[in-house]
């Protein structure tokens, strides 16, 4: 009987991929299109049916309002996104990439798999951990493991492979978060040393800042604000992005946006932009890259110095400033052997393999650090003061997990019989300043002076990031746990079933007809950017496409799908 692989999903913010071990080497394995990375998008057709991938992402500038992106951002917040009237969770939406990275993948494997592991930012929190988890779970999937993407990278990379104690940094630029994660490793064993990042700072954080100075332009040539309108906002970061990836290569980019609407009003921008007026846009951005990797140096108690090597991984490191960043901070240059969009999936399947018990990846060791403190609030006093919600660690931040720690506390008033114990994970002294995770109360404790009856309170944190609070009462033995079933994150059962449920009510498009839907996206996106002879003879070729659809005659489908596709490549 065959063994169902297990996947390795990079569940990214911009793009997606999954990946598999074969012959002993991770495989990122292609989707219904035959493309390695699947937008994170997710947009509803006119009819209300699902769009997952390119042609949502597509259709997010011809209908904004009818498509989500960068949802990974809001990963355990309680934000609601809505679609054509109908909502959906930050995990609602995950999941459908999910789903469609499981069928593409069972597609490509011929046969079923139902577990992963997922990659996650190493900054990510509880309530993002466990966002994550619920989203494959409505997906269904069992996520075996969640993971830090530099660690992935790491794993990819094959440092562990090396025969020698070595130290290595791993920024890891994506589309809509930054992460640097410090590694030491020996003897097949990879140790986190350091983690440091930000959610909110990626690629999109790129195309966001670029294309403000596009609508600068449009605001002081026709006195309208683009950035208000959505459908036009759309269309200049869309056009950002573009320019984006061509000052990735080249020094000047063109900007060419003919009579789209603004705000009621026709508008139209050329605008030339070169690599140094997009790098001082940017820079503001790369202080803050700068200073996340010197924090990470710090905790780990490292200097430049002391890295053996540098890895770059996510799409937006291809950006010169930021090679040239690393490369300044550390005095040398940056490994770049994989691509850098896929080498965290390909790292997630070595985690997957290693799970599943590969004898290919046998030998090796993961380790990994707590990104946050995790505490409690307490009462402290000084003389005659008291000072109440004080923070206290217990787990700290760095700390190698999976860990247990416990500390001792005492009650603060006389004949106190319950203590309300609080979670929170940040580094701010003062609890209330820090992210709260839950609460609960621990009972029928012996009543007494104050200070004279104690609790011990043990925090355990697993490998994925999963944290248990257990309070035992020191006169009695008695023992509570904290259930975080309130976290926005965290989903009971009957909300995971529920939650599938909705997703099994949802229209999808067949996948076989995926490439067809996929098509007309981009057709119908470029064609608002077009005007004259060119948006005339693209008009031509989606008619033609239309009618063979409707003719359902297969071969004369794949002729017109291939001439539109073409006819588009021509204006990347």
């Amino acid at each position: 009987m065959t063994t169902k692989p297990i996947l390795g999903i990079d569940l990214g913010t911009t793009y997606s991929l999954v990946a598999v071990l074969q012959d002993g080497k991770p495989v990122v394995l292609p989707n219904a299109l035959g493309e390695l990375l699947t937008p994170s998008a997710v947009s509803l057709d006119d009819e209300g049916r699902v769009l997952v991938g390119a042609a949502a992402r597509a259709r997010a500038v011809t209908h904004p309002d009818r498509s989500a992106m960068s949802f990974k951002r809001d990963m355990g917040s309680d934000k609601v996104y809505e679609l054509a009237g109908k909502k959906f969770t930050p995990q609602d939406l995950s999941a459908l990439v999910l789903r469609a990275l499981k069928l593409d993948a069972e597609k490509a494997l011929g046969q079923t798999v139902d577990e992963a592991v997922v990659t996650v930012p190493a900054y990510f929190g509880d309530a993002q951990r466990q966002a994550t988890r619920a989203a494959g779970r409505i997906a269904g999937l069992v996520v075996e493991r969640i993971i830090h993407e530099p660690t992935a990278a790491a794993m990819a990379y094959g440092l562990h492979e090396r025969n020698r104690e070595l130290r290595a940094a791993v920024l890891d630029l994506g589309g809509g978060t930054f992460d640097v994660t410090i590694l030491e490793i020996m003897e097949g064993v990879i140790e986190v040393q350091a983690s440091a990042g930000d959610s909110r700072l990626g690629g999109d954080d790129f195309d966001e800042a670029l294309g403000k100075r596009f609508a600068a332009q449009i605001q002081a040539l026709h006195q309208v604000d683009a950035i208000k309108d959505a459908k036009a906002w759309a269309r200049l970061r869309q056009s950002a992005e573009m320019a984006k990836k061509q000052l990735s290569e080249h020094d000047k980019a063109q900007i060419a946006l003919f009579e789209f609407a603004v705000a009621g009003k026709t508008v139209s921008l050329e605008l030339p932009v070169t690599r140094a007026e997009a790098e001082a846009e940017w820079a503001p951005l790369i202080d803050r890259i700068r200073t996340i990797v010197l924090r990470a140096l710090r905790d780990a108690g490292l200097k430049p110095a002391h890295i053996d090597e540098v890895l770059l991984v996510g799409g937006s490191t291809r950006l010169p400033c930021v090679g040239r960043l690393a490369s300044q901070l550390f005095g040398r240059l940056p490994l770049r052997k994989l691509p850098p969009d896929e080498a965290v999936a390909m790292g997630a399947a070595v985690q997957a393999a290693l799970k599943q018990g590969d004898a290919a990846v046998d030998d090796l060791v993961v380790t990994d650090v707590a990104p946050f403190s995790l505490g409690t609030s307490s009462m402290s006093r000084m003389g005659p003061l008291e000072i109440t919600g004080v923070f206290v660690p217990i787990i700290e931040r760095g700390t190698v997990i999976p860990c247990s720690r416990s500390k001792p506390f005492v009650t603060s008033h006389d004949d106190q019989t319950t203590i309300t114990v609080d979670v929170y994970q940040g580094e701010h002294p003062m609890a209330a300043h820090n992210t709260k995770l839950g609460e609960y109360a621990v009972k029928d404790i012996p009543a007494a002076p104050s200070g004279d009856q104690g609790v011990d309170i043990r925090f355990t944190y697993d490998l994925n990031g999963i944290l248990e609070v257990e309070t035992t009462v020191r006169a009695t033995g008695k023992k509570a746990q904290l259930v975080l079933e309130q976290s926005p994150g965290r989903l009971t059962a009957a909300q995971i079933d529920e939650a599938r449920a909705a997703m099994a009510r949802l229209k999808f498009h067949p996948q076989e007809a995926l490439p067809n839907v996929t098509a007309l996206s981009r057709a119908d996106a470029l064609y608002m950017a077009l005007i004259g002879a060119e948006r005339a003879h693209l008009g031509e070729s989606i008619a033609h496409f239309r009618a063979a659809l409707a003719a359902q005659d297969d071969k004369l489908i794949v002729a017109t799908r291939e001439r539109l596709l073409a006819l588009i490549g021509r204006h990347r």
